[in-house]
């Protein structure tokens, strides 16, 4: 140390002149360096993603280098969100139910960009069925099932087709914690959404030879229009901020409480190279709910 302050001197340099100017280019170097975001130029398919978890996804794909391709049965709302995304955001109308509208929706994605990286199944309906087994209405049963598992069963098996000759792709589904944890919701949306968990792991097992990854998320509830409109059912007096509050108190991690970013951040993680090697996965944001359940012993 003591011969490097010496040949300083010798130049007429002070030490600080020195650390100055290497963090000065250091900084400079670091700032200008590229950092390539976490989807860059991958191309991205969303069902159900005009509002809520799969608008708030879109956006974070786009802000992560995609390009997103949003498919709703909603056409008005869709094509709104389309144009607030901007120009890496398309819209094509899709009824989940129909496997035609999904063929088409993976089709238009390839056509509009040579190629479908990864495919988010997001697309689901609430259950109003009566609390009770019982009760059920299978018809609604049926029709909740024709969306939140058949349609997601579609968009497995029309992204694989494009993907499988790639050797490679993403694939997301959203399952939920009532598919998780059983008394949470009604039977029929409880049983769909266990269903998601299970196509994953059973896709996953084979397109896991294809470079394929399939995975789930499994959010805890968020007073989304979705969810607010189902407990407006139950609780019509009560405006949605009350809901909302409802909903958050819910919640067991004290500080926060979910929202659609944190399911948006959830997929971007799992469709992106840094979980490579995550298939076959159900990523549960929750807080820590479904790990727990008090044992509130009273006294006799």
């Amino acid at each position: 140390m003591t011969q490097i302050l010496k040949l300083l001197s010798l130049f007429n340099l002070k030490p600080n002149f020195i650390l100055h100017n290497y963090y000065q280019n250091f900084n400079r170097d670091f700032s200008t360096h590229h950092i390539p975001s976490k989807l860059e130029g991958k191309i991205a398919l969303i069902t159900g993603a005009a509002n809520g978890i799969g608008k708030e996804t879109a956006a974070k794909f786009i802000n992560n280098g995609a390009k997103v391709v949003i498919a709703d049965i909603q056409k008005q709302t869709g094509e709104e969100t389309a144009s607030e995304l901007g120009p890496n955001a398309s819209f094509i109308a899709c009824d989940v139910t129909k496997e035609s509208d999904v063929c088409d929706a993976v089709d238009f994605a390839v056509s509009q960009h040579g190629r479908l990286d990864i495919m988010y199944n997001n697309a689901g309906i609430a259950c109003r069925t009566p609390p009770s087994i019982a009760d059920l209405d299978l018809a609604t049963f049926d029709k909740v099932m024709a969306i939140n598992v058949r349609g997601v069963v579609a968009g497995i098996k029309h992204a694989s087709r494009v993907m499988i000759p790639h050797k490679t792709g993403s694939i997301l589904c959203t399952a939920s914690v009532t598919g998780v944890m059983a008394g949470l919701a009604q039977h029929t949306y409880s049983i769909s959404k266990s269903s998601v968990i299970g196509i994953v792991k059973s896709a996953a097992a084979e397109l896991c030879k294809h470079g394929i990854r399939v995975n789930c998320i499994s959010p805890f509830a968020i007073p989304t229009a979705f969810v607010i409109g189902e407990l407006k059912l139950y609780y019509p007096d009560l405006k949605d901020e009350q809901i909302a509050g409802m909903i958050h108190k819910a919640g067991v991690l004290e500080g926060a409480f979910c929202e659609p970013s944190d399911i948006a951040n959830a997929a971007v993680y799992l469709a992106s190279d840094d979980a490579k090697y995550i298939s076959g996965h159900n990523l549960v944001v929750d807080g820590g709910f479904t790990s727990m359940k008090s044992l509130n012993l009273g006294l006799p």
